[in-house]
């Protein structure tokens, strides 16, 4: 028995670089599907949110001269090109998909709505849904909490390169140590930066448990699903 029924999935852009220094990896791609797949085949209803900076990032381009709104945009079009990545890789895989996005974009992909994602989720397919929120100033961590909440999703999965939250950035700090687990409250106090502020308070005031992990290690996103303590925990203050 898994865990959970229903999860929305955040995906990390610059992980689908792999081993690339821009773009996709074929490679990271297809592990991604598979571990996506193994999933889906259990049962479980999964929504999925891809980053774009392995492609653009829209507060880099700002920085570089870049009207901010069209930057966000040119992000939002990046998200876009990796779900449909996604996507034709689960195709493959004989993993069926359905690709929504926040503007509407047809043919490229549906209009979203959230009855429509559920309704696709319910009959077993797997739900991409690209171009973040649709708006600019929004990240695609905040997108994702908002989609989970919108889906109903009993958890939201962000998948990293790294295993879970710490005290401080492991790849910069030896000493830092891992939490098992964590409430959103305290990750506030600490100021740790797992996800931007608006993510973290939507997820804290809407109950939506958040469960960071690697994503990049093949086989985890089925053992998150099944419950076991690889990654963190964070829930709810009030719970």
């Amino acid at each position: 028995m898994t865990k959970y029924k229903r999860i929305l999935l955040k995906l990390s852009g610059e992980s689908l670089m792999g081993a690339k220094q821009y773009g996709i990896d074929e490679n990271r791609l297809n592990d991604y599907a598979k571990q996506i797949k193994e999933i889906a085949d259990m049962g479980v209803q999964i929504g999925i949110v891809i980053g774009g900076g392995n492609i653009f990032r829209g507060l880099s381009g700002t920085s570089k001269g870049f009207d901010r709104v069209k930057g966000d945009q040119m992000g939002m079009l990046a998200t876009v090109i990796n779900s449909l990545a996604l996507s034709s890789s689960l195709s493959v895989m004989g993993q069926k998909n359905h690709v929504y996005t926040a503007i509407d974009m047809e043919p490229v992909g549906e209009y979203y709505s959230k009855w429509k994602a559920i309704e696709t989720m319910e009959q077993g397919e797997v739900v991409i849904i690209a171009g973040g929120t649709g708006n600019p100033f929004f990240t695609t961590d905040t997108a994702s909490v908002l989609r989970a909440i919108e889906i109903e999703a009993d958890v939201f999965f962000k998948g990293t390169r790294v295993d879970g939250i710490y005290t401080a950035d492991p790849e910069k700090d030896a000493t830092a140590t891992k939490f098992d687990e964590i409430s959103f409250d305290e990750i506030y106090n600490r100021g740790l930066k797992i996800m931007d502020l608006t993510a973290t308070t939507m997820c804290n005031e809407n109950n939506l448990p958040l469960v960071v992990f690697d994503m990049d290690t093949i086989g985890n996103l089925k053992k998150v699903i099944m419950g076991e303590n690889i990654g963190t925990l964070v829930h709810p203050s009030n719970k």
